[in-house]
């Protein structure tokens, strides 16, 4: 039985390159099924207290806290808005711990971003870096890939030194599934 591996980009962009990122990483991995989830499968509404007392918990809601409980690790894409997580992203993450506040069910992730910028979503990652563990997540390693246009061509990273630097944070993932 392989490892069971959820991919995720930190988008409702239906061009994502954080989904296209984190697929992209998955498959770099050996002997794991990889489950690609995209925000935009989901109908959720933006959280408020109001809204979960008037009407509970959404279906979708459950759905992904089952599935995020139904996986072995995660690989997750963060996209960059103005300094700080997706909207979209931090809405379900909102939800998700209404269900658990283990969101991340306490499973190994490696955790990505990127960005069109030469920064490569650097101020997203820190953020995540600092609260995904306080959220349930084994961060066991993290990169960033700077200017995603310039880096990522013809389906893989045409930089060398990122792609080895890649490379490096995927053997180290691997050797914990």
């Amino acid at each position: 039985m392989s490892t069971k591996i959820i991919t995720l980009g930190g988008s409702s962009s239906k061009k994502s390159i954080n989904k296209t990122l984190a697929n992209y990483t998955a498959g770099l991995l050996e002997n794991v099924s990889v489950e690609a989830l995209d925000l935009n499968d989901y109908q959720i509404p933006m959280y408020s207290v109001d809204e979960e007392g008037e009407n509970g918990i959404p279906a979708d809601v459950h759905k992904i806290s089952d599935q995020f409980l139904a996986t072995d690790a995660f690989v997750v894409s963060l996209a960059e808005h103005n300094g700080a997580y997706a909207a979209a992203f931090k809405n379900v993450m909102d939800w998700i711990s209404r269900v658990d506040g283990s969101i991340w069910k306490k499973k190994p992730m490696l955790l990505l971003s990127t960005s069109p910028g030469a920064r490569g979503g650097a101020t997203v990652m820190a953020a995540a870096l600092g609260s995904f563990p306080h959220l349930g997540a084994t961060v066991v390693a993290h990169f960033s890939l700077p200017s995603f246009f310039d880096n990522f061509k013809e389906g893989g990273i045409a930089d060398v030194t990122l792609k080895e630097e890649l490379l490096e944070k995927v053997t180290s993932f691997q050797k914990v599934l």
